[in-house]
């Protein structure tokens, strides 16, 4: 299975969490086959809006929503 990673963003209540405002004005960024690729989209699109602390983007490994019975407790993936 491909390591799929999603980039979002958008702005925050609270910039130490992710309780999204308006989750209709989420910005999706992309869907990305690996972690590298996503985590370079997700730097560009934090460096665009930088000087907002309101605005924040996540990188969700999607594959991991897909599959759960494929961790096990104390693995990475």
């Amino acid at each position: 299975m491909s390591k799929l990673h999603l980039v979002f963003g958008g702005r925050v209540r609270d910039p130490r969490g992710t309780d999204f405002v308006d989750t209709a004005a989420i910005e999706i960024i992309g869907v990305y086959p690996d972690y590298a690729s996503a985590e370079k989209a997700w730097r560009a699109a934090a460096q665009r809006t930088v000087d907002d602390a309101e605005m924040k983007f996540v990188v969700v490994h999607l594959h991991r929503l897909l599959e759960p019975d494929l961790l096990t407790p104390g693995t990475a993936a």
